[in-house]
């Protein structure tokens, strides 16, 4: 019974997660009869487990755990950044797997997985479903934009069909590389982050210059490169080619297809409870404003103005925020008061909520079978750096 009890709380994770994704996909919510019940029967599973090995401060460390998790994404929650839902989850498998089970271990080209971080698995989970929303985000934007917004299909493709650009600037990345080799022995100090920031400033030197010196430029040192060595010169041009033209399309996909496929506009009336509000509404010197600057266009402005005051540009009074929780009845009824006063106009933008829960449990599968992302990002880093 010892041994079986974590392998059946692993398994319980699993089949929720399955459960969890299916709803928030199908209805956009993650029920509490799923995530409540979980919650308790992780602290009796692990309260019989440790109690069984007569190690109580486990126990208490479960319990920890799983009250710090909470009280994490209940703080994500009110800043709304997360959904209620996501936060009982990610309580529920704190609950369930407090520590980093012993069960799966394997070795894979003389390494052995999974590789796990100094930290609590409930932290490796978040970590790993937060990285693992960037792969589900794009398979679920294309899915609506072919399903539901065919118009938009245009625009996602409009970096394929920017052909000629993306291959210009694989050629001065191409020729900002081959300078780069060239430049590093003589460097007294040889480091791929040397390397790295030598190539993004020549790339940009480079693409400063005027058409003319640029095309002379390129042209021999690309010819260059073919000479020492073709091959290799060739399929690097091809493969940046290609992930310039990846990046350009996941790029669109994740800004301004992504803004517009999942946003619609409904007027007043039709709105609900729950629907999530695609901008921030404030008020200032008695007027309403709408403040739909993504926190990127902020970031920018702060940067180049170097005025922080542009990360929070209303300066007023916040009528109605942009969280994950979505619109309640204080907040519908308050837009109701505004259109009947005439400062606003009968209609009011909002935005799917990207399900979560399938990224959860993306994220519970890596975390199971490969470990900390986070980590192992950082041991790769620091092979290539030292």
């Amino acid at each position: 019974m010892i041994i079986s009890i974590p392998l059946i709380a692993i398994i319980i994770a699993v089949v929720a997660c399955i459960y969890a994704s299916y709803s928030d996909l199908r209805w956009g919510v993650i029920p509490n009869k799923l995530t409540f019940p979980l919650i308790g029967v992780g602290i009796l599973l692990n309260g019989i487990y440790y109690i069984t090995l007569g190690n109580l401060l486990l126990l208490l460390g479960t319990l920890i755990i799983t009250f710090v998790v909470f009280i994490f994404g209940y703080i994500l929650w009110k800043m709304g950044a997360w959904a209620g839902g996501d936060v009982k989850l990610f309580t529920a498998l704190a609950a369930l797997i407090p520590f980093y089970p012993a069960l799966l271990n394997y070795h894979l080209f003389n390494i052995n997985f999974p590789i796990t971080a100094s930290y609590p698995f409930p932290l490796t989970l978040i970590i790993n479903s937060i990285l693992a929303m960037l792969p589900f985000l794009l398979i679920y934007v294309s899915f609506i934009v072919i399903k539901n917004k065919p118009h938009l299909i245009s625009k996602l493709l409009s970096p394929i069909k920017d052909y000629r650009n993306n291959f210009v600037l694989t050629l001065i990345i191409t020729s900002s590389v081959t300078l780069t080799i060239f430049i590093t022995p003589h460097l007294p100090l040889q480091i791929i982050l040397v390397s790295l920031i030598l190539i993004y400033l020549l790339s940009l030197l480079i693409s400063k210059l005027p058409n003319q010196v640029k095309a002379v430029l390129i042209s021999l040192v690309t010819v260059f490169a073919l000479i020492q060595n073709f091959k290799v010169t060739i399929l690097g041009i091809t493969v940046l080619f290609i992930s310039l033209t990846a990046f350009g399309v996941i790029r669109v996909l994740l800004t301004s297809v992504s803004r517009e496929a999942l946003q619609d506009e409904y007027t007043i009336n039709e709105l609900k409870e729950g629907m999530i509000p695609a901008y921030n509404l404030y008020e200032k010197n008695g007027e309403v404003y709408v403040d739909d600057k993504r926190f990127t266009e902020k970031f920018k402005n702060s940067v180049k103005t170097g005025d922080l005051t542009h990360m929070n540009n209303t300066n007023g009074k916040i009528l109605i925020y942009n969280r994950a929780a979505g619109l309640n009845q204080e907040d519908i009824t308050l837009l109701k008061k505004l259109h009947s006063e005439g400062r606003i106009k009968d209609s009011y933008r909002v935005k799917k909520g990207v399900p979560f829960a399938p990224s959860i449990f993306i994220g519970l599968l890596i975390s199971l079978f490969i470990g900390d992302l986070a980590f192992i990002l950082l041991k790769i880093l620091n092979t290539f750096l030292y």
